[in-house]
């Protein structure tokens, strides 16, 4: 097991460029089984569920070769959707939640695929239903094996049909389309996921020869094509790692540059946080957090408390609703945290409250967080991470706090942040890795 020990109170201050986006990651890497063409995909972040991904890659047959340090090159001519029935395969699907949009680009071109028991971060129930709904709809069988824990599909052929899909998840959105691109006649797909994730998704297909209108709308319209061909990606920066840096600037009074931060595609999220008070300012593509030593939270215009709550893109990303309880946390005022989506996300507060905060957890689902205000520091604690975004989370507070923390199981860390402590580190941080 490996662990942070982190030394809280140091300012930080330099520019740092987020990495590339991991939920478009594992979409568009997905997206290179559909041809046996070569595509070249740039800005590829190092992190561990995204190198897990193409492992899974490799072992299925496809031809992949690393350029340089963020760019890859992938051929899938000799892809074989068999070879997911191997057990060293299955495994490390089991291990991945996206390893279930595999899935989509095998049955459009091969007519069979395996969605695995997924694996991923445990912040509540992750249905399938949706997939397994949509793929029904395109005419695909579907059977369940109970001993192995497996989906296996199978289709002497996809026809385009309307699905209407009962929430617009992301990752089911972006498996419909996978499969929906080489199926028969139009698809449209009503309540559809609409994030920059599924835009690129979207713009990467139609390069490769697809036919998708909508693109950016909760209604796309997809006219099949019996065959794609190879294009070059780039990946867009990641909006969640951008909101954890601004989160950080915040917790430890650090003047941050965040370069090349993708502006364009972040929605709500910088209005979120100048609900919390942090004064947030822009330069071209740059977002420019100035070193506040304190910042007081927004109430609604009627007086009340604010409430932050998560909702399908264009409203606010559940990724980040963890870092912003932990600005609030330091805030000064209250404000509601809503997490509607997972109703275990919000259960990392235990160890926010042993530090020091001032939460009440109502239920799984909502927080309220009575900021310190600058009045007193959080103190260092041992604690555990337990998933990606709420170990983050954790991460930022120990930066703020006083004295030493340790956080154990960061990698759950790495699964989603690239060379984390290094980058960090070079802004003033002090973060030391801890092999156990």
């Amino acid at each position: 097991m490996k662990s942070f020990e982190v030394t809280g109170g140091n300012r930080l201050k330099g520019v740092i460029v987020p990495q590339g986006a991991k939920n478009e990651a594992l979409q568009v890497l997905c997206a290179v089984l559909l041809t046996p063409d070569r595509i070249t995909i740039s800005n590829i972040p190092d992190i561990t569920d995204v190198k897990l991904l193409i492992e899974l890659l490799a072992g299925l047959g496809v031809e992949v070769e690393q350029l340089s340090d963020d760019t890859w090159s992938f051929m899938a001519a000799n892809a074989d959707p068999d070879r997911l029935y191997e057990k060293d395969l299955l495994r490390k699907a089991n291990m991945l939640r996206g390893s279930v949009m595999l899935a989509g680009p095998l049955i459009a071109r091969f007519k069979k695929a395996v969605i695995p028991r997924p694996g991923g971060d445990k912040i509540g129930r992750r249905r399938l239903d949706t997939h397994i709904t949509g793929f029904d709809q395109l005419g695909c069988e579907v059977e369940y094996d109970q001993v192995n824990e497996y989906f296996r599909l199978s289709a002497c052929r996809l026809k385009g049909a309307g699905i209407l899909l009962d929430e617009p998840s992301v990752t089911a959105t972006a498996n419909i389309i996978l499969a929906a691109v080489m199926a028969e006649g139009e698809t449209v797909i009503y309540n559809a996921a609409c994030e920059p994730y599924i835009q690129q998704l979207c713009l990467m297909l139609n390069s490769m020869g697809a036919e998708i209108s909508g693109i950016r709308s909760n209604l796309l319209r997809i006219r099949g094509v019996s065959a794609l061909h190879g294009c070059s990606h780039r990946i867009l920066p990641d909006m969640i790692e951008v909101g954890s840096f601004i989160g950080m600037a915040a917790v430890t009074g650090s003047e941050l540059r965040i370069k090349d931060a993708g502006i364009s595609d972040l929605g709500i999220i910088p209005q979120k946080f100048r609900q919390l008070g942090i004064d947030l300012q822009t330069s071209g593509n740059d977002i420019i957090v100035p070193g506040q030593d304190a910042f007081d939270i927004r109430d609604n215009i009627d007086g009340s408390i604010l409430t932050i709550y998560d909702h399908p893109w264009p409203g606010l990303t559940p990724d980040l609703i963890s870092v912003l309880l932990v600005v609030a946390v330091n805030a000064a005022g209250s404000v509601l945290i809503h997490q509607k989506m997972f109703e275990s996300r919000l259960f990392f507060v235990d160890k926010l409250i042993d530090m020091g905060a001032r939460i009440i957890l109502c239920d799984p689902h909502r927080a309220v967080v009575i900021g310190l205000g600058g009045r007193q520091k959080l103190r260092g604690i041992t604690m555990s991470s337990p998933d990606i975004r709420a170990g983050m989370a954790l991460l930022i507070a120990a930066m703020g706090a006083e004295g030493k923390s340790l956080i154990h199981n960061i990698e759950q860390i790495d699964r989603g942040y690239q060379h984390l402590d290094k980058r960090l580190n070079d802004l003033g941080a002090r973060i030391r890795r801890i092999d156990s």
